[in-house]
């Protein structure tokens, strides 16, 4: 399963495996954690990143939110709906602009590291704000029914996953088991770029990333004869 994978990426085999409540899983059956995903996550434990908080790694592309404890280990993975417009940028201004002002281009979930928790809104009451600055929170499925975002989220593909105004959205269901209890104190947010690259968005895990596989490669060499 793509949890067991994520999991022992991040803790021990017999650390996992003594974990005292099981991940949730509610990816399509048979859909694969990427690599970078896997990666990051491990090197956010092993460097302490995150500082002791709860974070999460999300992957816009694949539709795909993995969930993660203070001490490392998964608590969850779920499909999650992204901003329409493909790209990493925040338009200037957008957090000041009502979502009908906000224009089709500019529609983005951000990539980076941002560091949130839960706060006011004007609109919307107590939401877990993932950038307060550019106005993007993470929060269950809603909106116009047209649009059909729980449909989506249940949808096997992820191709139909980008349709919000940039904030992220994930099932009642996964909001309340696990984002909710796991954020309630705060957390750092890592979502990975649709198209810049991932030394300009993580340079610290890019670095490391590079580091160990030099390594690697030299370990691996064969000896002269």
């Amino acid at each position: 399963m793509a949890l067991a994978f994520a999991s022992f990426s991040v803790a021990s085999a017999e650390d996992a495996a003594a974990q005292p409540v099981a991940a949730v899983d509610q990816l399509p059956p048979g859909q694969d954690v990427s690599d970078t995903v896997i990666e990051l996550a491990g090197w956010v434990v092993a460097a302490n990143d995150s500082q002791g908080y709860p974070f999460a790694v999300m992957d816009k592309a694949a539709a795909q939110i993995l969930v993660f404890g203070g001490d490392g280990r998964l608590r969850g993975a779920a499909p999650g709906l992204f901003g329409s417009a493909v790209g990493d940028h925040t338009a200037p201004g957008i957090a000041g602009l009502a979502l009908r002002e906000i224009p089709g281009r500019d529609r983005t979930t951000p990539a980076g590291r941002f560091v949130g928790g839960y706060g006011p809104s004007i609109d919307a009451g107590r939401v877990l704000w993932v950038d307060y600055d550019s106005a993007v929170s993470l929060h269950p499925t809603a909106g116009v029914p047209a649009e059909r975002r729980a449909e989506r989220l249940a949808s096997p593909s992820p191709d139909d996953n980008r349709v919000t105004h940039g904030c992220i959205n994930v099932s009642p269901e996964f909001y309340e088991q696990v984002i909710r209890p796991t954020f309630e104190r705060g957390g750092v947010f890592y979502i990975l770029p649709d198209a810049a690259p991932i030394a300009e968005t993580f340079p610290e895990f890019a670095q490391s990333r590079a580091t160990t596989q030099r390594d690697n490669g030299r370990r691996a060499r064969p000896a002269r004869h």
